[in-house]
């Protein structure tokens, strides 16, 4: 499952793109502290999460969370920190109200007591939409640059 055709759109502007990127470090952060239903939070209650390394797509908020509650158990029983840092924001204001944001992430894990070492370097294309004044998830699509299509 693809994110849905978006329009090209126009690049947002200037308190828009901080905001989004203020909601990145924030979503990211519940992440990197297993603080995973406030994370899942930062998506619809539809929201759709597509990686190239599952086999299918998590659709709905609560099956998001499910999976981020596995692997965040997953990586305290392993002693493993993991860092999401994204970057190199591109987001477009869309016609339908939407906007679409594309980031490259690099993630970063540390094992207690060892070095901090790139685990895996993707690129992220959402969908974000206003609900109750905030930004959220409609739609994400991570692809890991190790699974990328030859």
């Amino acid at each position: 499952m693809t994110a849905p055709e978006q329009p090209s759109g126009v690049p947002v502007d200037t308190a828009l793109y901080q905001e989004i990127q203020h909601f990145y470090g924030r979503q990211m952060r519940c992440l990197d502290e297993a603080r995973v239903e406030e994370w899942a939070g930062t998506f619809t209650e539809d929201g759709v999460f597509v990686a190239n390394a599952h086999p299918e797509p998590s659709v709905g908020r609560a099956a998001i969370a499910a999976g981020a509650r596995k692997a965040a158990a997953l990586l305290a029983e392993q002693g493993v920190q993991r860092r999401h840092w994204l970057g190199m924001l591109e987001a477009d204001a869309c016609d339908d109200g939407t906007v679409r944001a594309r980031t490259y992430a690099l993630i970063i894990s540390t094992p207690r007591g060892g070095q901090a070492a790139v685990h895996l370097s993707t690129s992220c294309d959402d969908v974000l939409v206003r609900e109750d004044g905030q930004l959220r998830v409609r739609h994400r699509e991570v692809r890991r640059d190790d699974l990328r299509p030859e």
